[in-house]
């Protein structure tokens, strides 16, 4: 069975032994997804974390690598361990020649199920948290609500931030991303 994993975050940088162990090298030729740095995690201090958002979110062409695991559920707990999540948070879409495609195919499943089929993959497994930044900033999202809230954050907090933001792949190219590092006090780790 060929599994594909997408990536477009720190699963890229720092998936772990565990996790890096049960999966083939990163390609960077995967679906086009909206991504932002959308999410504040608590295992970050409040830095944002990129995930999947359609609503402010850029198009992505995100990275994606197969999965050694046989089984579908395997693949999935792998990514489910990895990220720290449950499996609610755990996307994944398998088919077969009969497969119908979604009703929406502009869509994150539809795009995901367009590509897989062009590479004859038998499933592919995502990372779904979604967005929490008004409910965890206080305000709608937009660049200048969260360059203000980044301010906000303890100097550890905005290290992970300025860490996170900084070791992004290149091709994660989003209007965030871009208005934090034009901010002088938003320096790459280690400059």
């Amino acid at each position: 069975m060929k599994i594909a994993i997408l990536g477009w975050g720190s699963l890229l940088w720092e998936g772990g032994r565990e996790f890096d162990n049960w999966h083939d090298p990163w390609q960077c030729n995967g679906p086009t997804l909206k991504i932002e740095f959308s999410r504040v995690s608590t295992s970050r201090l409040g830095a944002l974390t990129l995930v999947i958002d359609t609503e402010h979110g850029f198009p992505t062409i995100v990275a994606w690598c197969l999965s050694k695991r046989e089984k579908i559920e395997d693949a999935v707990a792998d990514l489910r361990c990895r990220e720290g999540t449950t499996n609610e948070n755990i996307r994944c879409v398998r088919f077969d020649e009969q497969s119908a495609l979604p009703d929406h195919p502009l869509e994150t499943e539809g795009r995901i199920v367009a590509w897989a089929r062009e590479r004859k993959l038998d499933a592919v497994v995502w990372t779904a948290l979604k967005s929490n930044f008004e409910e965890k900033a206080g305000e709608p999202f937009s660049v200048d609500a969260v360059v203000a809230y980044v301010k906000t954050l303890s100097p550890a907090g905005k290290a992970k931030a300025a860490e996170y933001v900084w070791k992004a792949p290149e091709f994660v190219q989003t209007a965030v991303r871009s208005a934090l590092q034009q901010e002088p006090w938003f320096s790459k780790p280690g400059s």
